[in-house]
């Protein structure tokens, strides 16, 4: 009887296998005809598990009518085994559909604000996919133990000051989560923003449900927890779009010519690649008892590009003024009394 039911094993086992490989054969060839790379990156990432199932499922059809006592244990592990095996295939069929997904999420195109927020959204719903399959794949091994059926209905029954503990000690990690998918769902931050937080300026180079990654403009990474953009303000320089308006501000004295400064402004704008053709403007914003505050504004495509204009018209401006109107820099006057 024993021999007998291995053998069946065997046979359930290669049959599954040869079963398998025909599949894979016959996605490998009507890949080279049509639907090329989908077929190509469905195959690369998911015959493996696929055949698993297969060999798997095959195995435990033919111990399922066995009440050998010694056969039943080795089918519950075989079934074990299965729900494993069947979550890492849905997991890596749901990871191809997101890649795919992802790749049609462009972001080199100028106002690419709707697909960093869709890849915001991919990305972590990839997360939220892969962690539920697997929480759902472990109960799913708990219930088929009656004993641990048994014992988490008393729990359940009795479990308020485990709760109570339980709940405090994750309730970092939960909130970090809900700030998360709250991040994602309410569009407030996404993939590529350019933030200002902690007085740094970077971009959002990663993004978790538990913590997101800045990359900064020195190439440094600011780690924050999610909740930390939940519970603090900071500046989102692409909230709504891409463009922005960059600001140079100079101290000049009273008598600064701001027609010359606006006709050399307009030059210097006007022959810029940086600047996105669409504003610009000069004015004197406020005074101080010695100096008066020019502030000159530029628009650009994208942060990067504003930080580069602003600092090319500052260069420029103080070249221009330091040639032309060298008098018109701030400068410190003293009397001197030589009594």
């Amino acid at each position: 009887m024993v021999l007998k039911t291995i053998l069946a094993v065997a046979v359930a086992a290669v049959a599954a296998l040869v079963v398998g490989w025909l599949v894979g054969f016959v996605v490998r060839f009507v890949a080279r005809r049509r639907y090329r790379h989908t077929l190509t990156e469905l195959h690369s990432h998911c015959h493996k598990p696929f055949v698993t199932v297969l060999v798997v499922a095959s195995v435990y059809s033919v111990l399922y009518d066995n009440e050998d006592r010694v056969v039943s244990g080795v089918r519950h592990a075989v079934l074990l085994v299965l729900i494993g095996a069947a979550a890492w295939l849905v997991v890596r069929f749901l990871f191809v559909i997101e890649d795919f997904a992802l790749q049609r999420l462009r972001l080199d195109v100028p106002d690419n604000r709707r697909i960093r927020k869709l890849r915001t959204q991919v990305a972590l719903v990839r997360r939220l996919t892969a962690a539920t399959v697997t929480v759902l794949a472990l109960a799913s091994m708990f219930m088929t133990f009656s004993q641990l059926r048994t014992l988490g209905a008393s729990l359940l029954a009795s479990a308020g000051i485990v709760g109570v503990i339980g709940g405090l000690a994750a309730q970092t990690t939960l909130t970090n989560v809900f700030a998360g998918i709250q991040l994602a769902v309410t569009d407030s931050l996404r993939f590529d923003d350019v933030v200002v937080v902690e007085d740094e300026w970077g971009r959002i180079e990663e993004m978790t449900l538990t913590y997101v990654v800045v990359h900064l403009w020195d190439e440094r990474r600011l780690v924050l927890p999610t909740t930390y953009f939940t519970k603090n303000p900071f500046q989102n320089w692409t909230r709504h779009e891409t463009r922005v308006l960059g600001a140079v501000v100079l101290h000049l004295n009273y008598g600064a010519p701001i027609d010359a400064i606006r006709t050399e402004t307009q030059r210097l704008v006007e022959a810029s690649p940086l600047w996105d053709q669409r504003d610009w403007v000069v004015q004197v914003v406020d005074s101080t008892p010695s100096t008066m505050v020019v502030r000159v504004l530029a628009s650009a495509a994208d942060a990067p590009s504003s930080w580069d204009l602003r600092c090319e018209l500052r260069e420029k401006l103080i070249d221009f003024l330091k040639v032309n109107h060298p008098e018109v820099l701030p400068q410190f006057r003293a009397i001197y009394d030589p009594s």
